[in-house]
């Protein structure tokens, strides 16, 4: 086993991680958590695989080079820690705790609050639909796809166009996974969309890690993820492929009250609430309260508010409460903030766990403890 952690170490070692620079001061991060919390603001910016394919295993070709070593996946998720050093001799087996996984959700937690020039002051939304669509290309007839694998780094699955923009959310959390080498990409973008609904002031949401890094050969193709030009029967069968039904269909449609869609991206333009970083049920209300038009503009088909012209819904929004049986729902969410928390907790936790193969039960979820 040394003469594998020295030969992988050496392998390791041509790939160069920095560090992240010191935390700022008590002050400092005092201010920038206000600033984060409070930016709530009404304001704006322009086939089947054979089972042993998804067994984990040992890939010395993937071992991690860190600030203790290297670091090597072993088949029960733990990993074998290689000391630096010219004996190369190793430290024995690391199974990461709650309160490793507590001190990456807080790195994330703390560059959600400095990081504040993204947008409409928070590159939490992104990171939210990051962990969206690395989960949502699940297909329940082949058990391909899912969070499992982190294949939107590689070019096929990271150039679909609805993961247009999504760059900007892995770079943000490539400095995260240089300081904490031993957490797969799969567990760090989920882990982060968790962190991202906390900090917005959302529902806690329980996690769990044990997914694995895979190859470009695991990419899944274009066209599974929703299409926001389409109607209600597009989104029964998009979300009827990962095995959702109505009601999870449109407590998962709750996270647009976040964010807001780009022209460069997805050909859409706007957000779709007055508070495009914090979690609320004002989508559903938006809906429901205001008079929708559609908008006059050079860009595809979509609705704009008629009060302000300033926010947007697309066709997939509007298809909630067209429908009889997505409505009830909406109307359920827009009474009652509760209610939507725990329909939306829930289902999210279904959707970053689809297709994974984990190891521990689902007793075993965590939550970790939000910052602010």
């Amino acid at each position: 086993m040394a003469s594998v952690a020295r030969a992988c170490t050496r392998l390791a070692s041509s790939r160069t991680f920095t560090s992240r620079p010191a935390a700022s001061s008590t002050t400092r991060r005092a201010c920038a958590r206000q600033t984060f919390q409070n930016s709530s603001r009404r304001g704006y910016a322009s086939g089947p695989n054979s089972a042993s394919s998804r067994t984990p295993y040992l890939i010395g070709a993937l071992a991690l080079a860190g600030a203790g070593g290297a670091y090597f996946y072993l088949n029960n998720g733990s990993l074998l820690q290689a000391k630096e050093g010219s004996a190369g001799e190793t430290r024995g087996v690391f199974t990461p705790t709650k309160d490793d996984y507590q001190k990456v959700y807080n790195l994330i937690a703390s560059r959600l609050e400095e990081k504040d020039d993204y947008d409409d002051g928070s590159y939490g939304p992104i990171i939210v639909r990051l962990a969206w669509h690395c989960s949502g290309t699940y297909d329940k007839s082949t058990n391909t796809g899912g969070s499992n694998g982190a294949t939107m780094r590689f070019a096929p699955e990271g150039d679909h166009g609805a993961n247009a923009g999504l760059k900007a959310a892995r770079d943000f959390l490539e400095p995260v996974k240089q300081q904490f080498p031993w957490i797969t990409y799969s567990d760090l973008w989920t882990l982060a969309g968790v962190c991202a609904i906390q900090e917005m002031q959302g529902p806690v949401i329980p996690w769990r890690p044990g997914r694995t890094d895979r190859d470009v050969s695991m990419c899944t193709p274009d066209g599974r993820l929703p299409d926001g030009a389409k109607e209600q029967s597009h989104l029964r069968a998009i979300f009827g492929r990962m095995g959702f039904d109505d009601r999870e269909i449109v407590a998962l449609s709750g996270a647009h009250a976040i964010g807001r869609c780009h022209t460069d991206r997805s050909g859409f333009d706007g957000p779709w609430s007055f508070s495009p970083t914090v979690v609320t049920n004002d989508y559903y209300k938006l809906l429901l309260n205001e008079k929708w038009n559609f908008r006059k503009w050079d860009g595809p088909k979509q609705y704009q508010d008629l009060a302000s012209k300033s926010l947007m819904m697309l066709p997939t929004d509007m298809a909630l409460i067209q429908d009889k049986e997505f409505k009830k729902h909406v109307d359920r969410y827009a009474k009652d903030n509760d209610v939507f928390f725990q329909d939306f907790r829930d289902v999210l936790v279904k959707l970053l766990e689809l297709g994974v193969p984990f190891q521990s039960k689902p007793e075993d979820r965590m939550e970790l403890k939000p910052t602010s």
